[in-house]
């Protein structure tokens, strides 16, 4: 677990060369599977697949911003301890109920920001906008569940891909590395095919789910169809015989 504090430490502030070192933490074969992952999130991470996004994403909230957020409120020597059950919580709570994944995730931030914003009051300006900012995550649930599954995705893909190529490519992923607009221009790209493609393309759950009702009701008519045909013809042979 330390070692996963310390790969997500540059995601708690702007640190986009620190992002991008997460690839070094990573084994070839996580990378691999994190390129899975990232595909199978730019693809169907919005739909049913949320839920096994949002569980994993909900650690990475609680890691992220839970342990600076309890230091605010004056628990800095329990932040370690806090963060860690948080994290925990929010993974279970992300499994069970996705949307609290989306409400933490949109609430949060924007919750910190008005509390930066706000000074010394930074309490005041926290809790009005967490709970504005979670709720409008909540409603607009379809399209932030495809954002934050495509972003996740995208930068999952740039990260698995700098930790698969790099035994084999160093000088290659080095400079990548190096470069951050130009790596985060990249997994940008991922994302925004993916939620194109997400939104635009790939119909919603709620159409997918309709589609296959009616596949199940004309399949379903088509087996009846069958067996009362089946059903006349005997009647018609017997009534032949006699």
């Amino acid at each position: 677990m330390e070692t996963l504090q310390r790969a997500l430490e540059p995601y708690r502030h702007f640190d986009p060369a620190g992002w991008i070192s997460l690839f070094r933490f990573l084994p070839v074969w996580a990378g691999l599977l994190a390129t899975g992952v990232g595909v199978a999130m730019l693809l169907r991470g919005g739909g049913a697949l949320f839920r096994a996004v949002a569980g994993p994403l909900g650690l990475v909230i609680g890691q992220i911003w839970i342990g600076p957020l309890a230091a605010r409120l004056g628990f800095a020597t329990q932040q370690q301890q806090i963060a860690l059950g948080a994290s925990a919580l929010l993974c279970v709570l992300g499994f069970v109920v996705p949307a609290s994944t989306v409400f933490f995730g949109f609430g949060i931030p924007i919750g910190l920001v008005a509390a930066n914003l706000a000074g010394p009051d930074w309490l005041l300006g926290f809790v009005p906008a967490f709970i504005v900012g979670g709720a409008l995550g909540v409603v607009l649930e379809r399209p932030v569940s495809v954002l934050l599954a495509s972003l996740s995705g995208g930068w999952l893909v740039l990260i698995g891909l700098m930790s698969g190529l790099w035994p084999f490519l160093p000088s290659l992923v080095e400079r990548l590395a190096g470069l951050w607009p130009a790596a985060v221009s990249v997994a940008s790209c991922f994302a925004v095919a993916g939620f194109g493609y997400q939104m635009f393309v790939l119909p919603p759950p709620e159409k997918r789910a309709e589609l296959k009702r009616e596949k199940a009701m004309a399949k379903r008519a088509a087996d009846e169809k069958k067996a009362l045909e089946k059903r006349w013809a005997s009647y018609t042979k017997q009534s032949g015989k006699e």
